[in-house]
């Protein structure tokens, strides 16, 4: 099979729905017509699914061999962002927008299986078809993967699309891709009391900014320069008038890094300092440390059969690196338990305006890049197939 072309033959299509999905997005655990329209397009297929998650669906291709057992994945949420791009196929829900691109991953998908639906006497395999929601919340991945339908998955792949790549080529290579991505609530308890008078008070905003320096010692002098290590106090809140200390100050911030031993120390160490901070200067603390999402890591097997893969699809050139990025990635639960590998398909065409970065207000795709994605779920698929596993 000609891959790219029987996926190109779908193009109108592909377009088509995903300029739907575009009008029409949804937040976290709300994409309730989503589900439904993907669904729909499921039944027109005739491809049997189970809901999942609420708004999850797991759809199952069954070839001519039980195994090997092939997932491919794919988020569905939105982000509650207001779009300001004037496009014909702009959000009509306001304040919600797909600037994060899963519209275009929910039609890679659909369109790829299409295409399986078509050739289906070239499946020696099972396929699993996983539209998962609530990536955004770092919540939806392990909500699928409580209903036990991944549990004998031999491999699976998920995808980006990726405005930091051209259109028309895909980055797969092994190792870690995105960051853990963990994320923390600390709340310092001090005495509250006049401006005037800070000798009858303990004042949390000068101790909070004392936690914050401390937090950023453990990046300078605790960890191995080699490794990558981000922590980031985002919000830093306290009181409401000008001249009197409020009892408490309230922080939230995020913790990144791609060693996954690392990921799991780092909150310990984190809350070390806060409880040493606070004991020094007279106050208190609560400290709520949540969504310590793994790290995002290729199989080095699936790497390298995905760059074949690609290299069919797209030629040497089609091929590119990209350097490990610091987003986190929920489908990360699925690679920790399966072998697989995670895709960034590049959708950047500057003719086009399609230039602005994932979570922008004016984020656009070149959706001929969309359609090289859907080619690669695919192709990946009928490779895999022919591995033992």
């Amino acid at each position: 099979m000609d891959v790219l072309s029987e996926v190109k033959k779908h193009k109108d299509y592909a377009i088509a729905l995903r300029r739907h999905f575009h009008r029409h997005p949804e937040l976290s655990w709300q994409e309730f017509e989503t589900a439904k329209r993907i669904r729909q397009e499921l039944t027109e297929m005739g491809i049997p699914y189970q809901e999942v998650a609420g708004t999850g669906t797991v759809a199952i291709i069954q070839g001519d061999r039980e195994k090997p057992v092939i997932g491919l994945r794919c988020d569905i949420d939105a982000l509650p962002i207001r779009e300001v791009k004037d496009l014909p196929y702009k959000s009509e829900n306001p304040g919600v927008m797909h600037a994060c691109g899963h519209d275009s991953h929910i039609t890679m998908l659909l369109t790829a299986a299409k295409v399986l639906c078509e050739h289906r006497d070239e499946l020696h395999c099972t396929v699993k078809l996983f539209f998962q929601p609530a990536e955004e919340a770092m919540s939806g991945a392990l909500k699928v993967l409580e209903s036990g339908l991944a549990d004998d998955l031999d491999t699976v792949a998920g995808m980006h699309i990726f405005p930091y790549l051209p259109a028309g080529t895909i980055s797969v290579e092994e190792g870690p891709r995105y960051t853990s991505a963990g994320f923390m609530k600390i709340k310092i308890i001090g005495k509250s009391g006049h401006g005037a008078m800070p000798q009858f008070l303990v004042d949390p905003i000068y101790v909070g900014c004392k936690v914050v320096d401390g937090l950023q010692s453990l990046v300078s002098r605790e960890v191995n320069p080699n490794d990558t290590v981000v922590v980031s106090i985002c919000t830093f809140h306290s009181g409401s008038l000008p001249n009197i200390f409020d009892q408490t100050a309230e922080l939230t911030g995020t913790v990144r890094t791609f060693n996954p031993e690392l990921a799991k120390e780092l909150p310990a160490m984190i809350e070390r300092v806060i409880k040493n901070t606070c004991a020094a200067y007279r106050a208190d603390y609560e400290f709520d440390y949540y969504l310590n999402i793994p790290a995002t890591v290729n199989d080095a097997r699936c790497s390298a059969l995905a760059e074949k893969s690609v290299r069919k699809l797209l030629g040497e050139e089609g091929l590119v690196k990209y350097p490990k990025a610091p987003g986190g990635e929920d489908f990360a639960y699925f690679l920790e338990r399966t072998p697989g590998v995670y895709a960034f398909v590049g959708c950047r065409n500057e003719e086009k305006d399609c230039v602005y970065s994932l979570h922008h207000d004016h984020f656009d795709l070149d959706e001929e890049g969309m359609l090289c994605g859907a080619a690669f779920y695919v192709q990946y698929l009928l490779d895999a197939q022919e591995e033992q596993w």
